[in-house]
């Protein structure tokens, strides 16, 4: 039971705080919809603030729902606009922090998947993965995330799977080339072979050639053979996005190196890429497991040593560990290898 003066302060709350999110909503809305490459400077600053104002939680969740609604439609969006809006999140990634683009790559990852296993007619999918790519394009998600989603696809082989392919490969293959030329040559053998044993019906199809051609122009380097492929518009955004993030290492160090796997089983177990990400849920390392790794053969250690690590309240097996190979070490070599093991 909730007393009639309890459930009209809760009632004149919650208005508050649907009034606040309205507020909120509103003002990023404007912004969003000003968007353009020449005031990204000035509303990207605007976005600061109002993340510097409000909570994160609330930031990300308006931020994430209305980028989502502008660019997952049901008809291709243009790239440039696309680009533009991931370029926003980019700078925000790198100015404010890691959780702004991990909150947004989670939410268009388990869209993205929940679309693929429904046999969705829009273009919806090819909008989800061309924020993907961009992301990946302007250094908040690292190329594993890319070739997760490249496996997957190939696995499947199906027609829509091919044009997703071909659709990834003409935005980032010649960076997923620069970044992992070898696990690349991997997905290009492991696609030919899908391509030869796939039924007579599949094989015949100038989709699934061309897709050949175009992993094959990847794999030597060959620009001109994929017809309409333009590095220089993300080049030009990604000058831009220098001039824009304050801080000196922008790019490698803030990528988030999640793999799909981990993204699309987040609620199960935790948000390990995002620092100080709580987490209430089932523990994730059973216990048993851990006590019977941590029993570690170090060797014989002579009492004097065990009463030394008994006095400084070495409590556990791992420290006591530690501490024996620290003592009995013949010089800082052996102290080395001994840690390793």
């Amino acid at each position: 039971y909730v007393p009639p003066q309890v459930r009209k302060a809760q009632e004149t709350l919650n208005d508050k705080r649907r009034e606040e999110l309205g507020r909120l909503k509103k003002m990023v809305n404007g912004l969003i919809n000003r968007l353009s490459e020449l005031n990204l400077s000035s509303i990207s600053g605007q976005m600061e603030e109002l993340y510097m104002a409000n909570s994160r939680k609330d930031m990300n969740e308006t931020l994430t729902d209305i980028l989502m609604n502008a660019c997952v439609t049901a008809v291709a969006m243009p790239a440039r606009l696309m680009m533009e809006h991931v370029l926003l999140v980019s700078v925000l990634h790198h100015n404010v922090g890691i959780e702004v683009g991990a909150h947004f790559l989670e939410a268009v990852v388990k869209k993205f998947d929940e679309l693929c296993k429904s046999d969705a007619e829009g273009k919806e999918c090819e909008n989800l993965l061309a924020l993907i790519a961009h992301l990946y394009n302007f250094h908040v998600v690292h190329s594993l995330l890319i070739f997760d989603i490249l496996k997957k696809l190939v696995s499947t082989f199906t027609e829509k799977e091919i044009e997703l392919i071909l659709f990834l490969l003409k935005n980032v293959g010649f960076s997923l080339r620069k970044d992992d030329a070898l696990a690349l040559k991997e997905l290009i053998t492991e696609a030919q072979r899908k391509a030869n044993t796939a039924d007579k019906k599949l094989q015949d199809q100038t989709r699934v050639r061309f897709m050949l051609e175009t992993m094959l122009a990847l794999r030597n380097n060959d620009m001109r053979k994929i017809p309409g492929y333009d590095p220089e518009p993300v080049e030009k955004l990604r000058k831009l996005q220098r001039t824009l993030v304050r801080s000196s290492g922008s790019g490698k160090d803030t990528q988030l190196r999640v793999s799909l796997e981990s993204l699309l089983s987040a609620d199960q177990v935790g948000r390990w890429w995002i620092v100080g990400s709580s987490w209430s849920g089932a523990p994730m390392i059973d216990d048993t497991n851990s006590k019977t790794q941590q029993k570690l053969h170090i060797g014989k250690v002579s009492s004097k040593i065990m009463e030394l690590a008994r006095k400084q309240r070495m409590n556990t097996d791992i420290r006591r560990s530690i501490f024996y190979v620290l003592m009995t070490s013949e010089d800082f070599l052996d102290a080395f290898e001994k840690l390793l093991k």
